[in-house]
């Protein structure tokens, strides 16, 4: 398999919840055209289709996440204190 370092196949469980999102949300934002036990039946469906047709999806590392502190000093600034 020609593949990206860092990158391993996805599993089912991974598959499965990340269509379920895509069912529940559109980005951010919440969806309410379908409920949380539809997009679950829906995506495991989905899932058990892509296995059987031989489907292969790759993941990415999980990326570390965003820093939401807001101490960070702006470029070209000291640090003024007593």
């Amino acid at each position: 398999m020609n593949a990206l370092p860092g990158l391993r196949p996805a599993t089912a469980d991974e598959i499965g919840e990340s269509l379920s999102y895509a069912l529940r949300y559109d980005g951010r934002k919440r969806v309410h055209h379908a409920d949380e036990l539809m997009a679950k039946i829906t995506a495991e469906r989905l899932v058990r289709h892509l296995e059987r047709c031989g489907f292969v999806l790759m993941k990415r590392p999980d990326a570390a996440a965003p820093s939401t502190t807001p101490h960070t000093e702006r470029q070209g600034r000291e640090p003024t204190g007593p």
